[in-house]
């Protein structure tokens, strides 16, 4: 793959941000490439990443036929993980994805991991070691992406993945989904730290508007929230700065070391959130024991181009706004948010017709980092007790 080298990257404590890079061609051998503005990662290093770079896909009540695209995209060396929170009562969606799963990793000989985020044997791990805040009143997993992110995140663990990508189950286009995999691996192999974490950012978000393809750059929501951001990353630097471009990417992966160390929300707040996160952590940290690997490596932030425009379903206006409003808490509600950059977001608001005093900025719901969870215990209660895990094996 050849890709724009980064040229400029924002510096805060262990935090390296680099600017958005471009994908110029998917597909390229070990040839070097003469120019000092460009980075050929070759072929053979992203094959041999994948077989350890383990693809989440959580779903909801997704169609069958946009899953089975999604899991024939990706390709063979990555183990799969599907984290289903579907209905189980008629209609059956999760019985029907069982069987879609079967189907594609019998015919493939892929390695899948199944599992349903209502089963009670996965709730039991987490409550066995402790790990509450993933539960609800009920003692089952809570509702949410946030909480299926976690739950991939321990599977991948269980099999002993040194990279976690996420994939929306909803991309209408394989092809994309396939290079969104890429485009992990390449990020990962162009990294020089263990804690790493790449985030894409479309190079286009289509939308049909009167009756033609439109292909705009930039999400109403993406938008706002890359701008406030870069306002807070601005505040804490002191220099103003434009480098967030994925504040809502949610496509986006980690190396399992970061992902150890991350702390998760729930809603539409996650991926804005995890920037904010280590903003905060980092924010007059002075380097504690526990993080002294962390000082020492450096924690790089890669933003990647696409080449394949983003094509998804359309959720509508109030799906817009509920992502607007979860983007805009984390933000507002954040330690480190100076008070100018909350009274510019509640103007931003207002001009989306949201008036404060009638709609309250909640700090989102989290989930500690899985770095506590003692993971021997969470897997034989897991294996024990889970009713739904399905695992697929290569032959």
């Amino acid at each position: 793959m050849i890709i724009e080298a980064p040229i400029y990257k924002e510096i805060y404590g262990p935090l390296r941000i680099f600017e958005v890079q471009k994908v110029i061609k998917l597909d390229t051998e070990t040839e070097t490439v003469v120019n000092n503005f460009l980075y050929n990662v070759p072929r053979e290093k992203i094959q041999n990443l994948l077989s350890d770079l383990a693809i989440v896909v959580p779903l909801k009540d997704e169609l069958l036929i946009t899953l089975d695209g999604v899991l024939k995209a990706i390709p063979h060396k990555c183990p799969i993980i599907v984290v289903s929170n579907s209905k189980i009562e008629a209609p059956n969606n999760f019985r029907q994805e069982v069987d879609l799963v079967k189907h594609f990793a019998t015919l493939t000989n892929s390695q899948v991991i199944l599992i349903h985020q209502k089963d009670n044997g996965l709730a039991r791990a987490f409550e066995k070691t402790g790990y509450m805040d993933i539960l609800d009143r009920d003692g089952y997993i809570r509702d949410g992406k946030g909480e299926g992110m976690v739950v991939g995140l321990m599977l991948a663990k269980m099999i002993g993945a040194k990279y976690v990508g996420f994939v929306d189950a909803d991309n209408y286009v394989p092809g994309a989904v396939n290079e969104y995999v890429k485009d992990y691996a390449a990020g990962f192999v162009m990294s020089d730290s263990p804690y790493t974490m790449v985030r894409l950012h479309w190079r286009h978000k289509p939308k049909i508007i009167k009756k033609k393809i439109y292909f705009r750059k930039w999400g109403r929501v993406s938008e706002v929230t890359n701008r406030m951001l870069n306002l807070l990353l601005g505040y804490l630097t002191r220099f103003e700065t434009n480098i967030i471009a994925t504040g809502n990417a949610g496509e986006h992966a980690f190396s399992m070391k970061l992902a150890n160390i991350m702390e998760f929300s729930t809603g539409y707040s996650i991926e804005p959130h995890e920037l904010v996160y280590l903003l905060e952590k980092f924010t007059g940290n002075d380097g504690s024991e526990e993080d002294k690997d962390i000082y020492n490596s450096g924690i790089d932030i890669l933003q990647i181009e696409t080449l394949n425009p983003h094509f998804h379903e359309e959720k509508g206006t109030e799906h817009i706004l509920d992502m607007l409003l979860s983007s805009m808490s984390v933000i507002y509600t954040s330690k480190i948010t100076p008070e100018d950059l909350k009274d510019t977001i509640r103007k931003e608001l207002a001009t989306h017709g949201i008036n404060l005093d009638e709609v309250e900025l909640k700090k989102p719901h989290v989930l500690p980092p899985i770095r506590n969870i003692d993971f021997n215990t969470w897997v034989d209660t897991l294996k024990n007790n889970a009713e739904t895990l399905l695992i697929f094996e290569r032959n």
